[in-house]
């Protein structure tokens, strides 16, 4: 990636592009890529980005959340969150804020019919979960024996960016081949690397893709929102920081308290071999 191009996963970037009521077909067609409802009867044709201001207070408070929150023309409310670093309790995280945007679509006394389908989309830079490979998993609720679906109203998305493989596309026709069972790889490989000569190929192709690395070029080429994006860089980076130093202080707490190792490396999420130098840090 050029030096000169922001990073459209450093949440400040990707709200301007895909959370801009300039724009929004790039948001339409992200979410018909995620949802694979393009060319269905569920494809959607309009979004109301409910929160399409960047918050003028997060200079404020450096850690506030840049989350895109907007509803599609069939009422489903939708939150998107882009996460750099792992910051753990991702699934309470999730959930949560899952649980207070499915709750504020309607009043004290209104009815629960009013309740409309809420859907949060979490697009990781990191290896969360452990289950599979799949760069992209969809969680519903289900019944735990026969698989039967008790409602459609929830729904989350986890897309893990490390593992989606780009070399395995550097061939500009397996791409196209995987699109008729998956538009989202082009959206990925964009958010990985949007300077590729794959995604300059791709950007031929798809409209809203070539709509959204030329607002990401504008974007770049602006100096008042270089110098923001730079401080946002620096506010996650300390946010993680502060977070890891937490987690390495309990990792040290619990050896001096002869805690063993394996159960340090599932109570922390550091690894064995992170949790051993501490140790030693510790024996010298």
């Amino acid at each position: 990636m050029r030096k000169d191009i922001l990073d459209p996963k450093v949440d400040f970037v990707f709200k301007q592009i895909f959370g801009s009521e300039k724009h929004p077909e790039i948001l339409i067609s992200f979410l018909n890529s995620v949802f694979a409802t393009k060319g269905t009867k569920k494809e959607i044709v309009q979004v109301e980005i409910d929160n399409s201001d960047l918050e003028k207070d997060w200079e404020d408070d450096k850690y506030s959340r840049l989350d895109i929150k907007a509803t599609a023309n069939d009422e489903t409310r939708i939150n998107i969150e882009i996460q750099l670093k792992n910051q753990y309790n991702m699934k309470r995280r999730t959930l949560y804020y899952w649980s207070k945007l499915f709750e504020s679509q309607i009043k004290e006394g209104e009815a629960y019919e009013e309740l409309q389908k809420t859907v949060t989309i979490n697009i990781l830079n990191f290896n969360y979960l452990k289950m599979n490979e799949r760069y992209h998993n969809t969680y519903i609720l289900k019944e735990k024996e026969t698989n039967e679906i008790l409602t459609n109203l929830q729904e989350i998305h986890f897309i893990e960016l490390p593992k989606l493989n780009e070399e395995q596309f550097e061939d500009i026709g397996k791409i196209e081949s995987k699109r008729k069972e998956d538009n989202l790889i082009p959206w990925v490989l964009f958010l990985k690397n949007p300077d590729s000569e794959v995604i300059k190929m791709l950007e031929e192709r798809i409209e809203e893709l070539q709509e959204a690395a030329e607002v990401l070029e504008v974007l770049s080429h602006d100096e008042e929102t270089r110098e923001i994006y730079e401080r946002r860089q620096k506010a996650i980076h300390d946010e993680i920081s502060n977070i890891t130093g937490a987690i390495k202080e309990v990792a040290m707490n619990l050896l001096e308290l002869d805690v063993d190792i394996e159960t340090i490396v599932k109570a922390t999420g550091l690894s064995e071999e992170k949790v051993k130098k501490l140790k030693s840090q510790i024996d010298e």
